[in-house]
């Protein structure tokens, strides 16, 4: 990440999530990898606050969708409302159609409800009643999730799991960190303040010149190894 698009958007994630550069540079990555993210963490450290310094750092169009238990596929994808005057049906699309989405505590939803990520993760692209409709680009998930074992939650299928590149964990801040955030200002009231590093179209070629980094074959060889692992390994 030598761009030094990049370096300021590190620098100045850093000053609202303090101490956590290693999760903010492999938050970076992920999305130029043109992967999604998921975030894994007790509740209050930061994942939804990260979600909205990116969005605001990269200049994306942001939506926050808050899973619960009693939402349906449609209040994800959209709808389509009869339209008396035309006397036709419109689609009326939902916050899916956005560049950067928050999908908060997804694994509050059930099933079926996480089901409608399915395409537009893989694919970037939803398919409602019969017609197939693009996502905007570029198009990145966050989803953060709150511990199994918390009352409430549903553990996301294996389908699910695979649309995610990478699953991180913020943690507690260390002490020096949690002193700043005592003495300083509440990281909510920064983000305004904030203005985008980037733009899309930037952040777009960044994505495109990833294909072309080079792996050595023994790195290759390395992942192929840890794969064989975990394929025959019963820990």
């Amino acid at each position: 990440m030598a761009q030094p698009s990049l370096q300021r958007v590190i620098q100045q994630a850093g000053r609202v999530i303090l101490g956590k550069e290693p999760q903010i540079r492999l938050s970076l990555a992920c999305l130029l990898a043109r992967g999604h993210l998921l975030i894994e963490d007790l509740p209050g450290v930061g994942k939804t606050t990260l979600a909205h310094v990116l969005a605001k750092l990269l200049g994306l169009q942001f939506h926050r969708i808050q899973f619960t238990s009693d939402m349906l596929p449609a209040d994800i994808i959209g709808v389509s409302v009869y339209d008396r005057d035309n006397a036709t049906f419109k689609f009326h699309p939902g916050p899916i159609f956005s560049q950067l989405i928050l999908a908060d505590e997804v694994n509050r939803a059930t099933p079926k409800t996480q089901s409608a990520l399915l395409e537009a993760m893989q694919e970037h692209q939803v398919t409602a009643e019969g017609e197939t409709r693009s996502l905007p680009e570029p198009f990145f998930v966050i989803a953060t999730q709150n511990p199994s074992n918390q009352v409430g939650t549903f553990a996301l299928p294996e389908s699910q799991l695979d649309r995610f590149l990478m699953r991180i964990e913020l943690g507690y801040p260390d002490a020096q960190a949690e002193r700043a955030l005592l003495e300083g200002a509440d990281r909510r009231d920064l983000l305004p303040q904030m203005t985008a590093c980037i733009e899309p179209a930037e952040l777009i070629e960044l994505q495109h010149r990833t294909r072309e980094v080079h792996a050595a074959a023994a790195l290759l060889d390395y992942v192929q190894a840890i794969t064989a692992h975990t394929r025959s390994s019963s820990d």
